[in-house]
């Protein structure tokens, strides 16, 4: 299996769209077609500051992942923040999460970044499994308030 990793690319379009539609139902969730559209302008707009790093096999993407860069007030460079990762299920278990991650670790470590940081819900076993492999768990407690209509 010839992997290879690279950013988004607006060609990337229909293979992106069945990955973020089997991302979204994992996750049971539906937004809006007005929503998957913003995401994906957001994603190639150079300006917007939300990035997508991929997988593609044979010429077809297999995994995502979606980052952003968070600003600190306890450092000068901006850590690595992973918002999404999705791989095709029918290649999981076979190491393209952990290239991403490893990819955005470096791509962190090249910007002076002092982590590559990422959530997940606590009941993904399999996502978890990777991630305890890859990653320390925080100690810290996440706590969220709805403020606005997109509840």
């Amino acid at each position: 299996m010839n992997a290879i990793i690279r950013e988004l690319q607006e060609t990337d379009r229909a293979d992106w769209n069945q990955l973020w539609a089997g991302y979204l139902a994992f996750y049971e969730t539906v937004l809006t077609p007005e929503q998957t559209e913003l995401t994906w302008s957001r994603l190639l707009d150079p300006n917007f500051e939300l990035h997508s790093l991929v997988v593609e096999i044979e010429g077809a993407l297999v995994a995502l992942a979606h980052y952003s860069f968070t600003h600190s007030t306890w450092s000068v460079a901006q850590d690595v923040y992973l918002e999404d990762l999705f791989v095709d299920p029918a290649l999981r278990g076979q190491g393209l999460g952990r290239v991403l991650i490893d990819g955005l670790s470096e791509l962190a470590s090249s910007m002076g970044s002092r982590k590559l940081w990422w959530e997940t819900h606590k009941d993904n076993a399999t996502a978890r499994r990777l991630y305890d492999s890859v990653g320390e768990l925080s100690e810290f407690v996440k706590y969220t308030r709805v403020t606005g209509p997109e509840a």
